[in-house]
């Protein structure tokens, strides 16, 4: 009898785990929902667009904020909680990390900086740099923040945005000139979307800073929304250099995007 005691046990064991994992998903998925809407949301609002009942929300919900990963505000909607930052800092770090061998390539393949950049709310935050060997130079500090209306990174990033966000994002930072060239008013921004829609490639011309020229693609399908670019002084990022740089940009973001894909895959 020890033996069937001990197969009855055994038995159980996957349906815990599967339920253990079910839960697991469910708790992740709520967690990008909430992103997805802002940061805040009232449980009707996580069962009308997850489909979960009510009930399981409740209790998940319950879990995370034990955890410290979800907060219930005073009008009983729930926030992203504090304890995120740690992850999402961290996962940062290491996206920048893995991404360094493509950001080198890119230079050797360039010649000229190569970064790599995350939309963080309403700011561009860079996360890697990889310099470029000539002498004359951009340099751009690994967590330094920007506003995405004067960047290549920016503009890569909100190209597939809807209007209305991008208007939304534009009125909660304002648009402030950083040169002469930078673009300070939502209509030109989302003309400028629609132009790297139709080009597949972002270009910051003087507007960040003045001679200097950038060109930036998305990485497709990024867990998190991530641009790289290169950066370099206008004489050298011509037009004509452009022509021969942009499918170098997009062909190494396609690489990153699938080696992103494949992290942790076993």
């Amino acid at each position: 009898m020890p033996t069937s005691s001990a197969s009855t046990t055994d038995a159980s064991k996957p349906s815990a785990a599967s339920g253990g994992v079910q839960s697991l998903e469910r708790a992740f998925d709520l967690l990008e929902r909430m992103a997805d809407a802002g940061g805040e949301v009232g449980l009707s609002e996580l069962s009308a667009s997850s489909g979960l009942p009510l009930p399981t929300i409740h209790r998940l919900m319950r879990t995370l904020v034990a955890c410290g990963y979800v907060r219930q505000q005073a009008n009983r909607r729930y926030a992203l909680g504090p304890r995120l930052i740690r992850l999402g800092e961290s996962a940062s770090r290491l996206l920048g990390t893995w991404a360094r061998p493509y950001l080198a390539r890119l230079v050797e393949e360039t010649g000229e900086t190569a970064n790599m950049a995350l939309l963080d709310g309403d700011e561009i935050v860079y996360v890697a740099q990889v310099p470029s060997k000539h002498s004359m130079r951009m340099f751009t500090e690994v967590g330094r923040r920007v506003l995405p209306h004067s960047t290549g990174v920016g503009k890569a990033l909100l190209a597939h945005t809807p209007p209305e966000e991008v208007r939304a994002l534009l009125a909660r930072t304002g648009m402030p000139a950083a040169t002469e060239k930078t673009i300070t008013t939502p209509e030109g921004f989302l003309d400028a979307l629609e132009q790297v829609r139709h080009a597949g490639y972002a270009v910051d011309d003087n507007e960040q800073e003045i001679g200097v020229r950038c060109l930036a693609v998305s990485v497709p399908n990024s867990p998190t929304a991530a641009a790289i670019s290169i950066s370099g002084p206008a004489g050298r990022v011509t037009e004509a250099a452009t022509e021969r740089i942009v499918p170098i940009l997009q062909g190494i973001a396609e690489e990153l995007s699938a080696a992103l894909a494949n992290t942790g895959q076993g």
